[in-house]
């Protein structure tokens, strides 16, 4: 079931989502509401489980790690259970999506460079058949609601 929400709870997602440290204060400014009229509404937006949570965005880049690739396997014959359990434990996977189509998974990985690119995909072709692609640059990173870029 969707839930319906009005445009000035639109405008306080699109500010959380540009700075989820961002002040009601500052969110009301920017709107027209009071301070505690935007933390009314941002709490019913947590209740109603609109707003999951909040996030720190990390700079891979600044702890090492110079490489970003999309990774998908196709799961081989009774290997994709234990694919999912190992997975979870695996620090250079940043997202990991069960998907539709030829493949299974699809997967956000940060690594450090080529060689631990090479590492990474070994680990992983014992529970498929891998294909990668490395990211070049961002276009679209962390979209707005309903991809409606302005506030």
């Amino acid at each position: 079931m969707e839930t319906k929400i009005d445009e000035l709870n639109r405008k306080i997602l699109r500010h959380l989502q540009e700075n989820s440290r961002i002040s009601f204060s500052s969110i009301g400014r920017a709107i027209g509401l009071t301070p505690p009229a935007v933390a009314e509404r941002v709490k019913k937006m947590e209740d109603l489980g609109i707003l999951e949570g909040y996030k720190a965005r990390v700079n891979h880049l600044k702890l090492g790690y110079q490489m970003r690739a999309i990774v998908t396997i196709k799961a081989f014959m009774g290997k994709l259970k234990p694919f999912l359990e190992m997975v979870k434990s695996m620090k250079e996977v940043v997202n990991c999506y069960r998907i539709t189509g030829n493949e299974n998974i699809i997967m956000e990985v940060v690594l450090q460079d080529q060689l631990h690119l090479e590492q990474f995909v070994d680990k992983l072709i014992q529970y498929g058949e891998t294909r990668t692609h490395i990211i070049l640059s961002d276009i679209i990173s962390d979209a707005p609601i309903n991809g409606d870029k302005t506030s």
